[in-house]
């Protein structure tokens, strides 16, 4: 991968998303408080600490995510103008927002056979921020606002690979604490007949109640 999420890391054990630098720069916008100030904190203070996600990768082990000084660095790389004070609050939601980008996908992997194997593992990610997909320019056909961000995830379910397409919409932000909300959008592309089955079934479920409304 040429862009990491969004840190450039030397090895495979990266953060489970693959940012490209328009798409760290959404996300910048989104959470930092003083994008258009200078840097005033040293980045030297952050923490170096990583957290390990609960996303398994196809070889051994789980995804990592980036520490505080990471993000900061990589941000600071591509001339984000970053704050280090704000990192504090970054990192936790970035690393939130993919762990319920994961819980979304396990939902529709919950009964398909992965578990067969030893679970469902993430086998690459791809940040796809200004390609829309068919979904998402249908929605904005009708007047919803576009999605800030689009992942593309491939995951391994005992040998076979599907991806799923994961859009980002930022939701209605709290009165009283201030705090941004998300709404992901997360379904299997219609790469092959699997995922048309799993897309019709799970929207006959929906309609007759056995699938709950998320």
């Amino acid at each position: 991968m040429s862009s990491k999420c969004p840190v450039d890391h030397s090895s495979q054990d990266s953060c489970p998303v693959d940012h490209t630098s328009d798409s760290t720069n959404t996300w910048s916008r989104l959470f930092s408080s003083s994008q258009s100030q200078t840097i005033q904190s040293s980045p030297q203070k952050l923490s170096a600490e990583r957290e390990i996600s609960t996303i398994p990768k196809a070889n051994d082990g789980n995804w990592v995510y980036p520490s505080e000084a990471q993000f900061f660095a990589a941000m600071a790389r591509k001339n984000h103008n970053p704050q280090a004070s704000d990192m504090k609050t970054i990192v936790p939601i970035h690393n939130a927002v993919n762990e319920r980008a994961w819980f979304e996908v396990m939902k529709w992997e919950t009964g398909r056979g992965g578990e067969a194997c030893g679970g469902v593992k993430l086998v690459n990610f791809k940040g796809r921020p200004n390609d829309r997909s068919p979904r998402a320019r249908w929605k904005m056909f009708l007047g919803y606002a576009a999605p800030f961000d689009r992942h593309d995830w491939v995951v391994d379910r005992c040998g076979v690979q599907m991806r799923y397409v994961i859009d980002f919409y930022t939701g209605r932000t709290d009165p009283t604490t201030k705090k941004v909300s998300f709404y992901l959008d997360v379904r299997p592309a219609l790469d092959n007949w699997e995922a048309v089955k799993m897309r019709v079934t799970h929207f006959c479920g929906r309609w007759f109640g056995s699938i709950p409304q998320s």
